[in-house]
């Protein structure tokens, strides 16, 4: 396919085409101090013969060249799952990144819902990295910080180019900051006593051996249940669900992360982590013994978290379990040897209202705004 601006877009098939997809965001956030470039083994992933997604949906990426130079990618994705829960035919698309010129955008977004129209699909939705459980939205509002980790991050022009191509808003989302020098509302703290007195436990999460296998797995059991309504989202295996912990043991900071237990019963937890971010600004996408010993030098330097997921059964609100949780997450981020400073509580859905309402009451405001869109084919 080619444009008047002498482009082509190329499905990635070769090793060669490969390199360059993964070459496209260092020419997008060249010069921008907010980008964090992700690790390119991560995204290498995409493309290994054992992804698990391959054994429930199928994708295709594409390269935009300009001079035989990489300047935009995308992956159309059909993922089984979600069209089996919607019941409709929905394609996907994600990974997306392209220079600041509309007809680069728009070629390799029509090349991405041509191939789903070839797969059966009648809309099109993201940006989705193959499922929401990865990488996806555009950040459409706060682009004066860097991202935190595992949170996206894009040029302000990319909400733009998609108005301009006819795209509709499908769903918005929040990332709260929480200053962690201001004591939370007493109510907090007393939700913590309350949860206590009616039997409920608090630890970290374990991060050895075999108790932390038993761990994962409670996590594994209660996410797939509490988040099984989640929009545009399906249940994880267990295989893929290890497969991620195991990727994130070392980096876990069980101060952070903190579990409830009903009588042994794993009943709620609060996912947070370390701004990973902060260390890997600098090791510009590649852990080789540099990069390493760039990561762990600045791992030092870590002074602020995100809170990924705050998670209770319904049967255990009524036990202040989610506000007893926020309580103990507070409390450890402020004892570490450099204590966090802030912490991000990302994302939430706009219409989540009960997590919303929780965050709010503990004196957190929105700082970022993301977008899903969506378009007919």
């Amino acid at each position: 396919m080619t444009t008047s601006l002498a482009l082509e877009i190329r499905p990635v098939t070769t090793p060669a085409e490969q390199q360059a997809f993964l070459a496209v965001p260092g020419r997008v956030y060249q010069g921008d101090k907010n980008w964090v470039p992700p690790l390119e083994s991560t995204v290498a992933k995409l493309f290994a013969a054992d992804n698990p997604f391959l054994s429930y949906g199928k994708f295709q990426a594409f390269v935009a060249f300009a001079d035989q130079q990489p300047v935009g990618r995308v992956v159309a994705a059909v993922n089984q799952r979600l069209l089996e829960r919607e019941g409709q035919p929905i394609g996907l698309f994600g990974f997306f990144e392209s220079v600041p010129q509309l007809a680069v955008a728009e070629a390799q977004l029509t090349a991405a819902e041509h191939w789903l129209r070839q797969q059966g699909m009648e809309r099109i939705r993201g940006p989705i990295d193959l499922s929401t459980h990865n990488n996806c939205f555009f950040l459409i509002d706060g682009f004066t910080s860097p991202p935190m980790v595992m949170m996206p991050y894009n040029p302000p022009y990319y909400p733009d180019f998609l108005v301009q191509l006819g795209w509709a808003q499908a769903k918005d989302a929040y990332a709260y900051e929480l200053s962690l020098d201001r004591p939370l509302p007493e109510k907090f703290e007393r939700a913590h006593h309350i949860a206590q007195q009616a039997g409920i436990t608090f630890r970290p999460l374990r991060t050895r051996g075999d108790a932390f296998q038993q761990d994962v797995q409670d996590l594994y059991q209660l996410f797939t249940k509490a988040f099984a309504n989640n929009w545009s989202s399906t249940a994880r295996t267990e295989a893929e669900f290890m497969a991620e912990a195991q990727e994130l043991q070392s980096l876990v900071d069980p101060d952070v992360f903190i579990i409830a237990e009903d009588q042994g019963t794993m009943i709620g937890f609060l996912m947070g982590l370390p701004d990973y971010n902060i260390p890997l600004k600098h090791v510009n996408g590649k852990l080789n013994w540099l990069g390493l010993l760039k990561f762990l030098w600045y791992r030092r330097y870590i002074n602020q978290g995100r809170v990924i997921a705050i998670c209770s059964l319904p049967d255990y609100r009524r036990q202040m379990v989610p506000l007893a949780l926020v309580y103990l997450a507070r409390r450890g981020g402020l004892r570490k040897r450099t204590p966090y400073q802030r912490a991000e509580l990302s994302w939430v859905y706009e219409d989540n209202w009960p997590s919303r309402k929780i965050i709010e009451a503990a004196g957190a405001t929105i700082a970022k705004t993301y977008r899903i869109y969506e378009k007919a084919l």
